[in-house]
């Protein structure tokens, strides 16, 4: 591994932080399951008077913690809403003693943190796996939650959908694709999340990258893929929320194919909106942040 001093990776983890710090974030603990599952998530200061400003709640995909994902929504969003950011389970510093790692799982620790800290209704926002955590967050908890945006996450995916998805990175395990351990998986996994990949990224940036984004609970976090529910058979177990729902999707996503999100939007209920946007993979949040952020807003301040 690249020596810290020398890594541009350690050095833009640390400007990510920061940046959560400058919005008005603090990092902070929460205790679950009677001491069993500790929460790391990033809010308000509590030390602070309340704002008064609507809380929302950012769940993050697979991948690198959170500050890497959310950078730029944490700083539009802060000034308009009381923003909470947190880790899922076995991602940074959140873990369980519990053996459940389903989705539901994931979903009753962000309610949990949530009755926990004391704030009673809150929209969410999910990306990817966040996606599947932030919907069933909205079925298992729906009356504590205001309004759902799910990002480049299907939840209607069928076996043969995750089938598609394994020939398209030419693997045979899911766990290959989003836990590489070599330069040539990261290569093939950021081909497919993003839309105009640059044609010369440097082996030794690719190989730091894997050492520092992606080998902390390897284990645990292969067993999250193993725990899901969705994509198990060719039936798409989909409820309809009652409640406001935004789908925001990049036109080229290869991860989740914009047909499933058509398929989605009428499988989850009649107050559900498309935003498409176009040159755009499956990560529309970064590639196309001021648009993204605007669709969100748009939404959420109707």
């Amino acid at each position: 591994m690249v020596p810290s001093f020398l890594s541009s990776v350690y050095w833009f983890g640390k400007y990510l932080r920061l940046c959560f710090i400058t919005a008005g974030l603090t990092s902070q603990f929460t205790d679950l399951d009677n001491g069993n599952t500790t929460i790391h998530f990033w809010g308000p200061d509590p030390t602070k008077p309340t704002s008064g400003k609507p809380p929302l709640v950012l769940i993050h995909g697979f991948g690198p913690i959170p500050t890497w994902q959310w950078r730029t929504q944490v700083q539009y969003f802060a000034p308009k809403f009381d923003v909470y950011v947190p880790e899922l389970v076995f991602f940074g510093s959140s873990t369980t003693r519990l053996g459940d790692r389903s989705e539901q799982f994931q979903a009753d620790a962000v309610a949990g943190l949530m009755e926990k800290i004391g704030v009673e209704k809150y929209s969410v926002l999910g990306t990817s796996y966040g996606g599947f955590v932030a919907y069933n967050v909205a079925k298992r908890w729906g009356e504590r939650v205001d309004k759902v945006v799910i990002a480049s996450s299907a939840t209607n995916m069928r076996l043969r959908d995750g089938v598609e998805l394994l020939k398209r990175a030419k693997v045979e395990k899911i766990q290959e694709l989003f836990l590489p351990t070599t330069v040539k998986q990261l290569r093939t996994l950021l081909s497919l999340t993003v839309y105009q990949l640059p044609e010369f990224v440097p082996y030794s940036l690719l190989y730091d990258m894997i050492r520092r984004l992606f080998y902390d609970n390897r284990k645990e976090k292969s067993e999250l893929f193993d725990g899901l529910t969705i994509g198990r058979d060719d039936e798409a177990k989909v409820v309809p929320l009652d409640k406001e729902v935004l789908l925001v999707w990049g036109d080229h996503d290869q991860i989740f194919p914009i047909e499933l999100t058509i398929e989605l939007k009428q499988l989850l209920g009649k107050k559900v909106k498309l935003e498409v946007i176009k040159e755009a993979s499956h990560l529309p949040q970064i590639e196309k942040a001021d648009e993204f952020n605007k669709i969100v807003n748009n939404f959420l301040r109707e």
